[in-house]
């Protein structure tokens, strides 16, 4: 496996990954109606993902030959606004690895700290990797999250 910045060529990939990663782990923290909400089978679009918006970072984990994931960060934010595996790639450190690039990106453009709003389901996946609870929230479309917080520490500190 090996994670590289996201191309335009990628976006293809991304709406059907990002529902699956949906439909396959959102049930552990939501409801059928709230998953299905938030899944929008069929209404997201490759144009969605704007791999070239100024002062962000999408970044595309493969693996056997596949786009096995994706994440993506606002550095002018300092958020990371997403962290998607596929259900046929997950347990094999895709998200970590990741959320590893998108920390080392913000890192070295200068970000201290980063911010996100958690779903339910990933809460621990966030913990594990440092990040700590900061409040409760919804998401823009309506489901309850957790806000978390993670300063970054500099290599040389």
């Amino acid at each position: 496996m090996y994670v590289r910045p996201a191309t335009r060529e990628d976006r293809a990939a991304l709406p059907g990954l990002h529902t699956a990663a949906v439909e396959a782990f959102g049930p552990d923290g939501y409801d059928a109606d709230e998953v299905q909400a938030w899944a929008k089978a069929g209404e997201r679009l490759p144009d969605d993902y704007d791999v070239d918006a100024p002062d962000e970072h999408f970044t595309v984990a493969v693996r056997g030959g596949e786009i096995a994931g994706f994440g993506h960060v606002v550095l002018d934010a300092g958020e990371v606004h997403a962290v998607y595996v596929h259900p046929d790639h997950a347990g094999h450190g895709v998200g970590s690895a990741l959320l590893a690039e998108l920390e080392g990106y913000a890192r070295g453009q200068g970000c201290g700290a980063l911010s996100l709003q958690s779903s339910l389901n990933a809460v621990g996946f966030y913990e594990r990797a440092g990040y700590e609870r900061v409040g409760e929230d919804e998401s823009p479309g309506g489901l309850p999250v957790v806000e978390m917080r993670k300063e970054l520490v500099s290599d040389g500190a």
